[in-house]
């Protein structure tokens, strides 16, 4: 039987596994499970990897099974967040942008900045068709530790795929942030349309 113990993720207890056990298959799935529904906050693969003593790749399979049973867990570039029903009615809104890769910073603050959470960013791709990348920023932090890596990655951004046009899904406790921000967007000239509410 695997040993526990208590040990510290973004500031909360929560169970560990000591450095000479590792936890196997189901046992180990059930683990980070419980793990992801603990942290209000994504959790890197990395601390997942660490936690369970096994390899970055093996995490990567197991968050593909737990997505494949129905587990509603999304990838960010902060890490994995389980996703839990969106009980405070809050408001969602689908705006569609373009603007070059140097305007990035400036948008997602503008957005944040008035108490509205960016969920995801969407392009259409000529093959694969829509392509949507989570996000959940809520706050100037989230956008500075997004850019970051972003950096560190080198990785690019999806709207480099439609020359800088693309969707967000926004969501705030009220229409008129929302609004606020449609009015922010269209005088930083980078709003196209605001497209439907999306539930």
């Amino acid at each position: 039987m695997p040993y526990f113990r208590y040990n510290e993720i973004h500031g909360k207890g929560v169970l560990d596994m000591s450095q000479q056990d590792k936890l196997l298959g189901e046992k180990r799935r059930a683990f980070i499970l419980d793990l992801l529904r603990q942290s209000a906050a994504p959790v890197t693969g990395q601390i997942l990897a660490e936690k369970t003593n096994v390899s970055r790749q093996i995490i990567v399979q197991d968050i593909s099974l737990l997505k494949a049973a129905g587990e509603p867990i999304i990838a960010t570039a902060r890490g994995y967040l389980y996703i839990r029903e969106n009980r405070d009615n809050k408001k969602r809104r689908i705006i569609a942008v373009c603007h070059p890769p140097e305007y990035t910073a400036r948008e997602l603050y503008l957005i944040v900045d008035y108490g509205v959470s960016v969920i995801n960013v969407i392009v259409e791709h000529p093959v694969y068709g829509d392509l949507t990348g989570s996000l959940m920023l809520h706050n100037r932090h989230d956008v500075d530790q997004y850019l970051r890596r972003m950096e560190e990655t080198g990785a690019s951004l999806l709207s480099n795929l439609t020359d800088g046009v693309h969707l967000h899904t926004i969501e705030a406790a009220t229409e008129e942030q929302l609004d606020k921000v449609v009015e922010a967007l269209k005088k930083e000239g980078i709003l196209l349309e605001t497209i439907t509410n999306a539930g």
